[in-house]
C-alpha cells in the first residue's frame, strides 16, 4: 500500500501545481504588501506542509511562519465533524495579519474552527490559502476575519484525493501531484 499504482488518475500534475502556487504567491504578495503590519503564515499540519514550503519561498514580503495541528479525519476518509486543535501555535498572532495555509477545504468545519480560534487569539485579519476547494461538500460557511481574503488553487471535484501533502492513513503525502485514490484502497 502507498504506491503510485493505487492512484486511479492524476487530477493536477506537478507542473499544474507549481504554476498555480506561483500565481497564488504573486496575488498574496500584491495584496498583503500594501496592508502593512506583521504577516504570519500558518500552515495546517500535516497536509499543507508542501504547499506552505512552496508558497512562502515565492512571497516577496517579510513574513514569519508557524504551524498548527488540527485533527478531524484520523485514518478515515470522512471528517469526524468535531475538529480539535492538537498542537497550538508558537507565535503570538495578536494584531497580525494571518494567512492560514490549508491543503483542502472540504466541509469547512476545520477551517471555520481555525479562523474562529485565530480571531480569539487576536489576529487583526485572517486570510486563507488552500490548494484545493470542494464547494460541493461544504457544510459550514467560511467567514474570514477583517480584511482577509480567500485564495484557492483549484476547485476539486468530489473525489478522495491524495498527494502533494494530502494523505490516506498517512500515506501518499510524498506524491508530487494530486491524484484520485482508487476506491478499493480505502473501502477495504
Amino acid at each position: 500500500m502507498g504506491s503510485e499504482s493505487d492512484i486511479e488518475r492524476i487530477l493536477y500534475t506537478e507542473s499544474d501545481i507549481s504554476k498555480r502556487v506561483s500565481d497564488l504567491a504573486a496575488e498574496i504578495s500584491a495584496d498583503l504588501s500594501s496592508s502593512g503590519g506583521s504577516l504570519v503564515f500558518v500552515g495546517v499540519a500535516t497536509g499543507a506542509f508542501l504547499l506552505i514550503a512552496d508558497l512562502v519561498r515565492r512571497i516577496s514580503a517579510p513574513i514569519t511562519i508557524d504551524f498548527i495541528r488540527v485533527e478531524s479525519y484520523g485514518s478515515g476518509t470522512e471528517s469526524c465533524g468535531e475538529p480539535r486543535i492538537s498542537c497550538d501555535l508558537k507565535l503570538d498572532v495578536t494584531g497580525k495579519h494571518v494567512v492560514l495555509v490549508e491543503d483542502i477545504v472540504d466541509t469547512g468545519r476545520t477551517l471555520s474552527r481555525l479562523i474562529s480560534y485565530l480571531e480569539k487569539k487576536g489576529a487583526s485579519s485572517v486570510s486563507v490559502c488552500s490548494l484545493l476547494d470542494k464547494p460541493s461538500r461544504r457544510k459550514v460557511e467560511v467567514k474570514l476575519v477583517g480584511s482577509g481574503k480567500l485564495y484557492i488553487g483549484f476547485e476539486c471535484p468530489d473525489y478522495f484525493v491524495v498527494g502533494y501533502g494530502m494523505d490516506y492513513a498517512e500515506l501518499y503525502r510524498n506524491l508530487p501531484y494530486v491524484g484520485i485514490l482508487k476506491p478499493e484502497i480505502y473501502t477495504k
